[in-house]
C-alpha cells in the first residue's frame, strides 16, 4: 500500500506561504544547488503529486512552460487535483480531477500498485487530509525565516497529533528537512 506523504514549505516559526507572509520571497530566494537537487530527486521517487484546486490553478499557469530545475517532474509525475468545482484538467500534463469523497478517494490511490503519493499545496487543502488522518509522512521544510503571521499547517485539533522523527536533513542555505511520522 503506498504512503500519503504531506509536503510543506514553512517559516520556522511554522507559518505558511498562503499569506503575503513573505516565505513565498525567502523559498524562492534560497540559493542552494545540493538541496535543489535533493528536492528534485525527491519529486522523481512520487507516484503522484496531490493538490487542491486553488494549488493546482497556481501551478497549471506556471509548469508546463516553466525552465526551473522542478519543471520536468512536476510536468511528467501524474497529477491528481482535488476539486468538486474544476470542471477540466486543462492542458497540465498527467493530471486528472477527483471529485468524490476526498476520504474514498484517498484509500483508492494509496491501495494502486505504484510510488508514494505526495500532497502539497495551500493549508486548506492539506488542512482537510490532516483532519481526516489520512497522511502517514509529514516533509517540513523549514525555510531560514520567521514571520509572525501566515497559515500554520495544523488546524485547532480534537487531541495532540504525536509524532515520531523520522529523519531529518540540514542543508548550507540553512532550510531543514524534517520527516515526521505520527507515533503509535
Amino acid at each position: 500500500m503506498r504512503k500519503l506523504i504531506l509536503g510543506f514549505y514553512c517559516s520556522v516559526d511554522g507559518k505558511s506561504a498562503d499569506a503575503d507572509n513573505g516565505i513565498r520571497d525567502v523559498m524562492t530566494g534560497v540559493d542552494d544547488p545540493e538541496q535543489e537537487k535533493y528536492f528534485v530527486d525527491g519529486l522523481w521517487e512520487a507516484g503522484a503529486f496531490l493538490m487542491g484546486r486553488v494549488t493546482y490553478e497556481a501551478m497549471a499557469g506556471f509548469w508546463p512552460t516553466s525552465d526551473h530545475p522542478s519543471a520536468k517532474a512536476m510536468n511528467e509525475i501524474p497529477k491528481v487535483v482535488f476539486s468538486r468545482t474544476l470542471e477540466s484538467a486543462g492542458d497540465w500534463p498527467e493530471t486528472r480531477i477527483a471529485s468524490g469523497d476526498t476520504a474514498a478517494e484517498i484509500a483508492e490511490l494509496k491501495a494502486e500498485p505504484g510510488k508514494d503519493l505526495v500532497a502539497a499545496g495551500g493549508t486548506a487543502f492539506l488542512h482537510s487530509l490532516i483532519k481526516l488522518g489520512v497522511v502517514d509522512e509529514y516533509r517540513l521544510w523549514g525555510l531560514p525565516a520567521a514571520t509572525g503571521r501566515g497559515a500554520p499547517l495544523f488546524p485547532e485539533l480534537a487531541e495532540p497529533l504525536n509524532l515520531r522523527l523520522v529523519k531529518s536533513t540540514a542543508f548550507p542555505s540553512g532550510v531543514l528537512e524534517l520527516i515526521y511520522a505520527p507515533a503509535g
